[in-house]
């Protein structure tokens, strides 16, 4: 019994988690797309402006619209090529998602951020319950997968191996597909998405999985590439498996 109702807590957990990151990405979005909207037309009217006076702009006004484009790019706002990027948005689901689990991971990139005062207040107590659930989460999912190396073991054991020599085969075993499943392959998946180089790869997988997230490479960000329309969203995934494997390491 006790079994069938951890296994039930478990799934509740599970569940709760991912309702409350959909939930989340589905408030980010709706405070977000507008402003986002009005920012992205206000950067294309910058530059037709610019495109029709270039000639004759002085020092003071060109100053202004460098100052200008810096900004609209620290936010977000790339104005290259025509008007289709108006209807791309940051806050479009998989990017509203994909922004709630790094809240929630404390990675934050800090290349998509709440800009409006809605969002900014939400995104306080968002985090404040969220981070909390996230470390159940992640604290939770490691269990299970030292229930799984228990198993393991005791397979081992059965078959007459030392338990010593059992402890480390099972934190070898882990250790190595971890590497292989939450490191060698997403890199190698992150290179042909992006076109990054292997190594490029393997650095940002670790900077998001040891939850420093620099915020110089992140996914999906890079204008005029194509991707996949869940592409952000796959990854916001493999982020939280890949720091559920971190914490059964430790616990390992």
């Amino acid at each position: 019994k006790a079994m069938c109702s951890g296994k039930l807590q478990t799934g509740l957990l599970v569940a709760g988690y991912f309702v409350y990151l959909l939930v989340g990405a589905a408030v980010f979005q709706a405070l977000e797309r507008t402003a986002e909207k009005q920012e992205k037309m206000a950067a294309a009217q910058m530059k037709e402006a610019f495109l029709q006076n270039f000639t004759r702009l002085t020092v003071a006004e060109m100053e202004q619209f460098m100052k200008n484009l810096t900004e609209a790019i620290q936010n977000g706002v790339y104005p290259v090529g025509n008007e289709s990027q108006i209807e791309d948005s940051n806050w479009d689901f998989s990017n509203s998602f994909f922004f709630a689990g790094t809240v929630v991971s404390t990675i934050g990139y800090g290349t998509l951020r709440p800009k409006t005062a809605g969002g900014q207040i939400f995104c306080v107590f968002f985090a404040l319950f969220g981070i909390p659930l996230n470390i159940v989460f992640l604290h939770r999912v490691g269990k299970m997968l030292s229930l799984l190396c228990k198993k393991l073991g005791k397979f081992l054991y059965e078959k007459g191996m030392r338990k010593k020599k059992i402890k480390f085969l099972t934190l070898l075993f882990f250790l190595a597909t971890g590497i292989l499943v939450f490191l060698c392959l997403p890199s190698l998946f992150f290179q042909i998405t992006e076109g990054w180089s292997y190594s490029e790869g393997i650095y940002f997988a670790f900077i998001t999985l040891s939850t420093i997230g620099f915020g110089d490479y992140v996914v999906g960000k890079q204008p005029g590439r194509n991707y996949f329309s869940y592409y952000r969203m796959l990854v916001a995934i493999w982020i939280l498996f890949g720091l559920a494997w971190i914490a059964l390491l430790f616990n390992l």
